[in-house]
């Protein structure tokens, strides 16, 4: 059998990976929308390594837009097999690829307009829903087959919502049994609403993801003390707006639920709370729907408090209109907005009018990639360029690690640990900027793990 690696490799977003059996089976594991801007990945959203109409299966790991945002264009372009995925993920799936399919076609139309040439959408509304006509949904736990040759468990990833580790038992004729193992995403131990990751099974090669390689984030998940000092310092001392970039789907909501927590304990001061993103509400509609995956110490809150995502000056915003007044408006407030990385959504429109007032603060609460806004003011520059306008940076820049729903390097470490060193034959790091990926290689070679690869986009390796 054959892996080839078609999206993520050395970088971070856009994974995809391809399985080809001898008999010529072929499953993709994921099926990533590129975001990120740098040049060399600028094509990839619009080019395959494989014909889609030669694949069998696909599995999906998770919903984020990251995984999940090319399969409209996937099914368009003549996969007609099935996608398998836990229920969560394919209700999430489900808005999150009609909203990026609405962006595309936003997109798009922006793009005629300003060339005065016809710009087409990578795919429409339209193609979203037909590929949502192929989803099958399977819970955590449970082996199933996929062909008579291959069974598949999914276990949970802790990452967001329905996340999901794979594992494939593979039998090929005349051959021994292969176990391999696709991390998806790895979420955090002991983080608000989610079970921490659960072990895979034994394995004998592993595509893990290595977005945190190298790295200790600063705090514990569960750590409120410097989010609320943010809080108090922005919207009580200076009278200002706490803009917090965040992914409509698992940031957003626990970022609700921690402040749910700090209101309930009477820590908030009425601070107003806007989320301002219709697709964070239809997410948070959904997390409600599977209480199955949350972990025990949401269960235990919610005998205090039957909702925890929504309290009375928590304000979900819909209408564009109302998201424009929030600028229009000297109100201290906390403003959270997509997109998690700055670089598309209503969060840019509330840094262009904020950014240069002293009084307000960005908080970066998650991974951002290359090129993006929410790297740039990572790096607390004098000035960033937002809708090709240049702007001085006034507002304080804080970043908050503790609420990555990734994995560091130690966690990593901890998920790997019940793995038999001598059966894991090969690591092939995805997911990740090079120099994580090395710092990451490194600390597994230094662990006695056999081989670790950090496979070139398009590499293909024989197991």
């Amino acid at each position: 059998m054959k892996i080839q690696f078609c999206g993520a490799a050395q970088t971070v977003t856009g994974s995809c990976h391809l399985i080809t059996l001898d008999n010529g089976f072929k499953i993709v594991l994921d099926c990533g929308l590129y975001q990120g801007r740098e040049e060399e990945f600028e094509s990839f959203n619009n080019h395959w390594y494989f014909q889609p109409s030669d694949i069998d299966v696909l599995i999906l790991s998770h919903a984020h837009i990251d995984h999940s945002g090319r399969i409209p264009k996937f099914v368009k372009d003549g996969f007609n097999g099935t996608i398998y995925c836990t229920s969560a993920t394919r209700d999430l799936s489900a808005i999150m690829l009609l909203d990026s399919a609405f962006i595309q076609e936003s997109d798009a139309a922006y793009e005629t307009k300003k060339r005065k040439k016809v710009q087409l959408p990578l795919y429409t509304q339209y193609d979203a829903k037909r590929s949502l006509k192929q989803f099958r949904t399977i819970e955590y736990d449970h082996w199933f087959s996929i062909h008579e040759n291959i069974k598949v468990l999914f276990s949970d990833a802790g990452h967001i919502l329905g996340s999901a580790t794979v594992t494939l038992k593979i039998n090929e004729t005349g051959k021994e049994d292969k176990v391999i193992g696709f991390s998806g995403d790895i979420g955090r131990y002991n983080r608000p609403i989610l079970n921490d990751p659960k072990p895979m099974p034994l394995l004998d090669a592993l595509i893990c993801e290595s977005t945190y390689g190298g790295k200790t984030h600063e705090e514990t998940p569960e750590s409120d003390d410097t989010f609320l000092k943010i809080i108090r310092e922005t919207c009580i001392q200076n009278s200002g707006k706490l803009l917090i970039p965040a992914f409509s789907v698992g940031r957003t909501q626990e970022l609700v639920y921690r402040l749910d927590k700090l209101h309930n304990a009477g820590k908030l001061d009425n601070i107003p709370v806007y989320i301002d993103s219709p697709l964070a509400m239809n997410a948070t509609e959904v997390f409600i729907m599977h209480p199955e995956c949350y972990d025990k110490d949401i269960e235990a809150y919610l005998q205090k408090d039957d909702n925890p995502f929504g309290w009375n000056n928590l304000i979900y915003v819909r209408d564009a209109a109302h998201s424009k007044r929030l600028n229009e408006s000297d109100e201290p407030c906390i403003i959270i907005a997509a997109s998690g990385m700055a670089n598309a959504g209503r969060i840019r429109h509330h840094i262009y009018h904020q950014i240069e007032k002293k009084e307000n603060t960005i908080l970066i609460v998650g991974y951002c990639a290359n090129g993006t806004l929410g790297q740039q003011l990572t790096q607390k520059p004098d000035k960033i360029r937002v809708f090709g306008d240049e702007k001085n940076v006034k507002a304080r820049i804080e970043i908050l690690g503790s609420m990555s729903a990734h994995a560091d390097e130690p966690e990593l470490l901890q998920f790997l640990s019940n793995q038999n060193k001598q059966k894991l034959q090969t690591i092939f790091l995805v997911h990740g900027e090079p120099k994580r990926q090395e710092a990451f290689k490194n600390t597994l070679l230094a662990h006695q793990y056999q081989k670790v690869e950090i496979p070139e986009l398009g590499a293909i390796f024989e197991l």
